[in-house]
């Protein structure tokens, strides 16, 4: 059994708790678990991907014993793993921690060569509100991409930012595929990434990660802005249950966000 949670986010910045809602509405993300409990070492999974996947038809995540990358594009789910070789991963694979959409863009434009930071300043200009979540979609061409990946862990699991200092990272160049993530408010510490967190995969599916930098060509940009948040926690875990998530782990976030 789990422990569904929803969260509405309006307008007006209001977060209000609720239960029974319809998960996997339009304009809405759904999440598994909180990264505090990542950050602290709950790296069991608790939600298939087949039960994850009814929820959203792209996203970002990680799997089971914090097994890699997870990205969702169009209803599939790709695996990048430590070696930075991409995989499908089977249906019955579960996920620790993970967020999705049913992505429905409302703004797109063309852009042409620009920064990381270029990139995330035209996001912030195209949706201006900060309180809400906003979904990010970038197919382009990268004269340069810096992403990284973790390994499969083993009990007794060290803490994410104990993993990330060994984290395998990869340049790559000239390179053509698809970033997707989310821009979050600074308001979900602790139980998400403020700012953004964005992930990638090349258009053959051979290579990707999570993204800890790039340099855009040319790419087609498409963002969407979200009013609703649906959180899924593990009722049964001994682990997530005996997690800490009471003390600020705004410095180990950033750890395990940036490059070594």
């Amino acid at each position: 059994m789990r422990i569904r949670i929803g969260l509405f986010l309006l307008a007006s910045a209001a977060l209000l708790l609720f239960s029974g809602c319809a998960v996997g509405e339009p304009r809405g993300i759904t999440q598994v678990n909180t990264i505090d409990s990542l950050l602290a070492g709950v790296y069991d999974g608790n939600v298939t991907l087949a039960e994850l996947g009814r929820s959203g038809d792209c996203g970002i995540g990680t799997f089971d014993r914090l097994d890699g990358e997870m990205l969702l594009l169009d209803g599939v789910f790709y695996q990048i793993g430590s070696d930075g070789k991409v995989r499908r991963p089977e249906e019955s694979v579960t996920t620790p921690f993970a967020a999705v959409v049913r992505f429905e863009p409302e703004l797109t434009e063309t852009l042409g060569k620009a920064s990381y930071a270029g990139v995330r300043d035209r996001v912030d200009a195209l949706i201006p509100n900060r309180n809400l979540f906003a979904a990010v979609r970038l197919h382009g061409t990268f004269r340069k991409m810096h992403t990284r990946s973790v390994p499969a862990q083993a009990k007794p699991y060290l803490p994410l930012a104990e993993v990330t200092r060994h984290q395998p990272e990869f340049e790559l160049e000239n390179v053509k595929g698809t970033v997707f993530g989310f821009r979050l408010p600074q308001y979900v510490k602790g139980i998400n990434v403020p700012g953004y967190h964005l992930h990638f995969v090349d258009d053959a599916r051979t290579c990707g990660g999570h993204i800890l930098d790039f340099e855009l060509d040319s790419g087609a940009l498409s963002v969407e802005t979200l009013h609703r948040f649906t959180m899924i926690l593990p009722e049964d875990s001994a682990a997530f249950a005996a997690a800490d998530l009471s003390r600020d782990r705004g410095k180990e976030l950033h750890q395990a966000e940036s490059a070594r």
